[in-house]
């Protein structure tokens, strides 16, 4: 995962370039492909949407002659081509022969009358030709999942019914496109030839997933060379088109989805469409069954739950232009020709990793950025970085889960901070085995990789105050606008290290079991690791959400006008710490390592900086020259009404203490946030943000 404790997920400076220009090659009609079920009309109004977003007007779909005569398939289409039209450019796709009138009783069955075919398409056309121009005759037909050569060892069957299809659309007005190549063949395109069948065929299909299905992959252009090599023998200038293409990130390689959609519209063709908008839903089978090939289940440009991945982002954001400027993602460290072995951080695209990075970079160090890209804003971050740091910054897109993209991380790495986590208490509520396997999964991870190796560096580890769970055995008394402990001591210090675990909610269970492992490697294994249990931290280059960076959500909330949602009566009391603050204690903790090994440190503000909620709506007022409308709900689990850290320990066994007070941090804080909209121009925030 991406984001860092205690933080929120985006950095950007104001007024600074955040895209390198470079001379594009031209490019083709670009268009997506999407599979609906039948039955999935909230999904095709998403689709809908999602194009309108990304500027799309060409969408390829599937029209199945099985779900056609299926119960209820002739309303669904009767409802989707018409909704379709009315927004895109439709490019159906007709394919799977219904069982019952296949040789065998299976979809890529050949058909026992393959004029039966034609008829089907007949029949749709006269009923929808208004809605498309081009029809795409059958899908990967030399695949053995869509076409069972098995059955026509020859194509002799295929050939009569595309043949025979392809005359009759032509007769009826329409173009037609020859079901995509999959694997590219010129033998198998040249065998079309010789059974007539190109003669009515208007544009030739080609399908590739280069590293997902494809492994032996050639690119591109050389594939598409093979094609117009035959096309030129043969004397014939049918359109080419890549009717399939897309890349799975079932390994969370985003980086790489994002390369292969730019050389796929790069390659010399008059059309891409890129599979797919959406993952699969992965409570649904495939045509081959439920879950027998994981990779199926992501080609999506966003999630299965609607979260948009990095290549959907960029192009929201900026365009195609966007997506091919893709200089500051860097290259893989491996060849990055720097000498000097960089700081590793992981999920450095987030607030806090970010902010250390920049740190480091400044102070001369190289820093490698481990990062899966997840959370929406990092590619910010990572873009800022580069054009300040260049190639002193490198960037290794992958997840803490796959345990050789770590490996080969902390091999080259001096120092290791790990910052990858999921975050917020809410999400792993919804999903705690994806919690368990980031937070607990991702650590192992991370500690096996230094296990592993003759001198492993130093680690630094982000653990929570909710490793404490709900603390409601610690009695509190409603003190004006704030909850204070009624013991004096505590109240007056803060919570120590000594307070027993009491993990709440599946996130306290996966950072406080982390937090457990980073210690115990140490004892165990003689590992360097120190384990930070953070309370609040807020500053610059922070947008918050309800889940976690709660300063940052309440000032931008209030600056946008938006209204502020409080959970619980808005007493709750935090510590909270300025990032220029927990950076020092960061660098403190690697340089006095050989002394604070295998110790956990509460880190936060400590009592000098504590807050309620209802406090810092009262000093947004101030600042912002109007109250926040403000609504209330329930509380959430996990959530404690008092928490404060004492950092005794810690600033005894390294001399650090937070040097910047409340009232000052969230001043910087707001005023960033208001330049990076563009409010002013030289707030303070830009002065002394992130050192």
């Amino acid at each position: 995962m991406t984001s860092n404790e205690s933080g929120s997920d985006s950095i950007y400076t104001p007024g600074s370039s955040t895209r390198r220009i470079r001379n594009h090659k031209s490019i083709p009609t670009i268009g997506i492909l999407e599979w609906f079920r039948p039955g999935e009309y909230e999904q095709v109004e998403r689709v809908l949407a999602d194009l309108q977003t990304l500027g799309i007007k060409h969408l390829r779909t599937q029209v199945s002659w099985a779900d056609w005569l299926a119960p209820g398939g002739e309303e669904w289409y009767s409802w989707l081509l018409p909704r379709l039209a009315r927004n895109v450019e439709l490019l159906p796709c007709f394919v799977y022969t219904p069982p019952s009138l296949g040789i065998a009783p299976k979809t890529s069955s050949p058909p026992r009358n393959p004029k039966a075919y034609a008829d089907f398409l007949d029949v749709i056309i006269t009923r929808f030709g208004d809605c498309f121009e081009w029809m795409e005759l059958w899908n990967e037909p030399n695949n053995l999942r869509e076409w069972d050569m098995t059955l026509d060892p020859d194509w002799n069957i295929f050939s009569e019914m595309v043949g025979g299809a392809a005359y009759w659309a032509k007769h009826r007005g329409k173009k037609t496109v020859l079901g995509g190549l999959s694997p590219i063949d010129p033998n198998w395109l040249r065998l079309m030839f010789e059974r007539g069948v190109m003669a009515y065929i208007d544009a030739v299909g080609l399908h590739g997933f280069p590293n997902t299905y494809d492994y032996t992959w050639d690119g591109w252009e050389l594939n598409v060379a093979k094609i117009r090599e035959l096309l030129d023998q043969q004397d014939y200038k049918p359109g080419l088109w890549i009717s399939e293409v897309g890349f799975s990130t079932w390994q969370h390689d985003q980086r790489r989805q994002l390369q292969e959609f730019v050389k796929a519209i790069e390659a010399q063709v008059d059309r891409v469409y890129w599979y797919s908008a959406y993952d699969l839903d992965p409570k649904l089978p495939t045509v081959d069954g439920f879950h027998l090939d994981e990779r199926d289940y992501h080609f999506g440009l966003k999630r299965a739950d609607g979260s948009p991945k990095l290549l959907f982002r960029l192009w929201a954001g900026g365009g195609i232009e966007a997506v091919q400027d893709t200089a500051w993602l860097g290259r893989s460290p491996r060849f990055s020709g720097i000498e000097e072995q960089p700081v590793l951080i992981t999920g450095g695209a987030g607030f806090i990793g970010t902010n250390l990075a920049h740190r480091l970079l400044e102070s001369g160090h190289s820093v490698l950025l481990l990062d899966n890209l997840w959370r929406p804003g990092v590619e910010r971050n990572i873009q800022w970085l580069r054009e300040i740091h260049g190639e002193r910054v490198q960037i290794e897109v992958a997840d803490v889960r796959d345990p050789f993209a770590v490996m080969r991380a902390v091999e080259g790495a001096s120092q290791v901070f790990h910052f990858a986590a999921q975050v917020a208490v809410t999400t792993s509520l919804s999903g705690p085995i994806h919690d368990f396997e980031v937070n607990i999964r991702g650590t192992l991870n991370i500690l096996e990789a230094l296990r592993s190796l003759k001198s492993p560096p130093p680690l630094v580890f982000t653990s929570t105050n909710k490793v404490y769970g709900t603390l409601e055995n610690i009695p509190l008394t409603l003190d004006g606008t704030r909850y204070t402990p009624e013991d004096r001591i505590l109240s007056s210090s803060g919570i120590c290290e000594e307070q027993h675990l009491d993990f709440h909610s599946p996130y306290g269970c996966s950072k406080g079991a982390a937090d457990q492992y980073v210690l115990d490697y140490a004892r165990v294994f003689g590992l360097q690791t120190v384990v930070f249990r953070m309370s609040c931290i807020y500053g610059p280059y922070q947008f918050g959400t309800e889940d976690q960076g709660w300063i940052a959500h309440f000032l931008i909330r209030a600056i946008e006008g938006q209204p502020i949602t409080i959970y619980g009566d808005g007493m709750q009391v935090r510590d909270v710490l300025f990032i220029d603050d927990l950076v020092d204690a960061f660098l403190l903790a690697q340089s006095n390592m050989d002394t604070i090994s295998g110790h956990a440190f509460n880190i936060g503000g400590g009592p000098q900086n504590t807050l309620s909620l209802v406090e810092l709506v009262d000093l947004i007022e101030e600042l912002n020259g109007q109250k926040p409308v403000i609504r209330h709900d329930v509380c959430r689990p996990g959530d404690q009404r008092y928490y404060c850290s004492n950092t005794g320990k810690f600033e005894s066994m390294t001399t650090w203490s937070p040097k910047i007070g409340i009232r000052e941090g969230v001043q910087r804080l707001y005023e960033w946030l208001l330049q990076s909209r563009g409010v002013y121009p030289t707030p303070l925030a830009v002065k002394r943000g992130a050192r």
